[in-house]
């Protein structure tokens, strides 16, 4: 596996452990609808999350988060709705991103960006 699979797959993992230690309840972990993919699912209380992880090395070419594009952006709203309708979901619904900026190889920055975007 390449080095970027491995830090992209240890973001994740970094994510997904800030999210349980702030009482999110995880639902899914890279889920998939066809092409698309939700790196994770999760509920805050009443609120279904999709939540975008971006983790980079280094800041040299910009924030994690500035690499979340408008096809990116569309991905997520064609994979959301087709988790929406497969759990029957009624209530809200947030897309966030979780950027993971590694300082050195054990020191990391999580921004948590909360309704980063809003498909159109």
């Amino acid at each position: 596996m390449a080095s970027h699979n491995d830090l992209g797959k240890r973001g994740e993992e970094l994510a997904k452990e800030y999210l349980e230690n702030k009482g999110y309840q995880i639902l899914k972990m890279n889920w998939r609808h066809k092409r698309a993919e939700i790196d994770l699912i999760a509920k805050q209380k009443d609120t279904l999350v999709f939540i975008e992880v971006k983790t980079r090395s280094s800041t040299n070419f910009g924030q994690p988060e500035e690499f979340v594009d408008w096809k990116k952006e569309k991905q997520f709203e064609f994979a959301s709705l087709f988790f929406i309708e497969q759990s029957n979901h009624e209530g809200e619904i947030r897309f966030d991103i979780i950027a993971i900026t590694f300082e050195n190889k054990n020191n990391y920055i999580v921004n948590h960006i909360e309704d980063a975007f809003w498909p159109s």
